[in-house]
């Protein structure tokens, strides 16, 4: 089973929802990196269920245990660091069925047909969204390494549930005033506590939560659009084809559950602009040529431009809803109506955020250590 990506920065998830502990090991981290517990355990409870009114109402601690890879001062010492968080609370019996009859939307009915009933079903075994959280503890250190050694940020947030959309970054125009209102935006997300919704408008933050509110009354489910930035990336990371920043992104992206799409800078928009529009002209600033504008997402060619790496995900409604569904029974291979019991987030979006900006501080960091400037 493919659970690990990376070239420089080896990154390998383990565990399923219902096992004795989810987490990650991580090779190839630079050596001599004093770790924040604090800051990495705040960044993990972004991502920890059981804490908002959107997200499963399971509660878990979440408590991170490093079990190698730093020394006793806390730094990283060469050896794979491994991290791992016990699942405490976990109802088993809510899934016995699934082998049976398979959830509309979940990866049960596949799993059956690649495994023929060895597969582990509780919670959605090794495909369920539990898995992220080892993506946040290796993630959460990378955006520690990224901000104080190489002066490289990442943020993301919701811009859109049910057609609700927030305010975008301003990351199509390198200005120095845009630049520096893209700064103030970032930072207003980092001081967002993880009580709220990870948006930088708060009309549309309350406008989010009454939406996410009635479709939960409705024992339904809704998705949405993350936007993701980084700022501070140097010109030149990257490489052409399969190497390069967005293949890497894509590979990586795509292995969080429930995202169904993604599109860099302007994206499907680009589709329907000129060449004269879409072009990202250059200028001298400081002695150096850069780009007027971002249309391109900071890259061409897979190889960053020094603009904003910009680009966003779609998600798809949660799949465990509710309501009845049809289904079939494959043990006798008939018709069945499904009703999904357990615990479910009516909206995975606002604890996905952090795991995107995790999963891009790895990609990034890789691809600086992997692919640097010739």
């Amino acid at each position: 089973m493919a659970s690990n990506f990376g070239s420089t920065i080896r990154v390998a998830l383990f565990g399923q929802s219902h096992s004795a502990a989810v987490g990650v090991v991580v090779e190839g981290l630079p050596v001599g990196f004093s770790v924040d517990q604090a800051r990495l355990d705040a960044f993990m409870q972004r991502r920890a269920p059981g804490h908002s009114a959107w997200a499963t109402p399971r509660k878990e601690a979440d408590k991170l245990r490093i079990v190698s890879g730093l020394n006793p001062a806390g730094q990283t010492c060469g050896a794979p660091l491994c991290g791992l968080i016990e699942n405490t609370n976990t109802r088993s019996q809510d899934y016995e069925t699934l082998k049976r009859i398979p959830r509309p939307g979940h990866a049960d009915f596949t799993a059956q047909m690649k495994w023929h009933g060895y597969q582990d079903v509780a919670g959605g075994g090794h495909f369920s969204g539990r898995l992220t959280a080892g993506l946040c503890i290796a993630g959460g250190i990378a955006l520690q390494l990224l901000d104080e050694r190489y002066g490289i940020h990442v943020a993301a947030h919701i811009q859109e549930i049910m057609g609700i959309a927030d305010t975008p970054f301003e990351a199509y125009n390198t200005s120095a005033e845009k630049t520096e209102l893209l700064t103030q935006q970032m930072e207003l997300l980092a001081q967002l506590p993880a009580t709220q919704l990870p948006v930088l408008n708060k009309d549309a933050d309350q406008a989010m939560r009454q939406a996410i509110a009635q479709v939960k009354e409705e024992q339904d489910s809704v998705g949405g659009i993350i936007e993701c930035v980084t700022t501070g990336i140097p010109a030149g990371i990257g490489g052409p084809l399969f190497d390069g920043i967005e293949s890497a992104l894509a590979r990586a992206v795509f292995g969080i559950g429930a995202v169904k799409g993604i599109e860099f800078g302007r994206g499907f928009a680009a589709a329907r602009m000129h060449g004269s529009e879409h072009n990202d002209a250059y200028t001298i600033h400081d002695g150096k040529p850069c780009c007027v504008s971002n249309n391109a997402g900071g890259n061409l060619g897979g190889i960053t431009t020094g603009a904003p790496l910009l680009f966003r995900i779609a998600v798809k409604p949660t799949s465990s809803i509710a309501r009845p569904q049809h289904s079939v029974d494959m043990s006798c291979n008939e018709l069945a109506n499904l009703e999904i019991v357990g615990r479910h987030d009516p909206c995975i979006v606002p604890r996905a955020v952090p795991v995107l900006e995790a999963t891009t501080a790895l990609v990034v960091l890789d691809q600086l250590l992997s692919f640097p400037v010739a």
